[in-house]
């Protein structure tokens, strides 16, 4: 342990590993803060801390459980001409998952509540909302795990890494679910990533690679779209060429 604080190698894997594991934490967050904003205010904080500290532990549990990992990929059937494996698996279920509970999200931030008691948007449990999270902690911990896995061989350095990234995106979480929140237009855009990351993990378990970069750029994009189209709403004059 000593010779790795010594070691600038091991301080530059450290670092690039950190920055790894919070851009591959962005969609974790942003299903974290959807999940979240169904629940009363005085219960989000509680929840977003328990989310977060469950991936950090899926995580370091599975980094730890580097033999069992190794069994994931190996093909457990065959169909449609090729081998499944349990990573397969999980990444297809997870998939699905997030497209499920995308759409079913979208359909009710487009829908609205409606009209009368029976349309009320309903508050989700607090134990429902964890459980849904841990579920894909999983799927999302799998992706990241196989990257630092893949990146650096020291677990050290690996779990020191998780740990710092979770912190971070501990402090970051409130103001990105806070975000969300007040913009209903953000909200659609960040469950539309939510789907393109559905099916980037639906085409990863048959083994179709869509590069992640392409997935943040996209998003990245319409995101200062729809920033600067929600600034242009603001000014004097500018609302005459905003949606309605």
């Amino acid at each position: 342990m000593t010779t790795l604080l010594t070691d600038p190698s091991a301080w530059l894997s450290l670092a690039t590993l950190t920055v790894l594991e919070v851009v591959l934490g962005v969609d974790n967050v942003i299903f974290l803060a959807i999940l979240v904003g169904r629940l009363p205010p005085e219960r989000q904080r509680t929840a977003r801390l328990a989310g977060l500290s469950l991936a950090m532990l899926t995580r370091i549990a599975l980094l730890l459980s580097v033999t069992w990992l190794a069994t994931l990929t190996a093909p457990l059937f065959s169909a449609f001409g090729r081998p499944f494996s349990g990573r397969d698996l999980v990444l297809g279920a997870g998939g699905l998952f997030l497209l499920w509970k995308s759409v079913l999200e979208i359909h009710a931030s487009v829908e609205g509540p409606g009209e009368g008691p029976r349309r009320a948007a309903p508050r989700a449990g607090f134990a429902a909302v964890i459980v849904q999270i841990a579920l894909i902690d999983i799927v999302f911990s799998l992706d990241s795990v196989f990257t630092a896995v893949g990146l650096v061989q020291q677990v050290e350095i690996m779990v020191a890494a998780i740990v710092i990234a979770v912190v971070f995106m501990m402090f970051v979480a409130g103001g990105i679910s806070r975000f969300i929140g007040r913009h209903p237009t953000i909200k659609v855009l960040a469950l539309a990533f939510l789907i393109l990351i559905g099916v980037a993990l639906i085409a990863e378990a048959f083994e179709f690679h869509i590069p992640k970069g392409y997935l943040y750029a996209s998003m990245a994009f319409s995101l200062v779209v729809e920033l600067l189209n929600t600034r242009l709403r603001r000014r004097p004059g500018g609302g005459g060429t905003g949606a309605g």
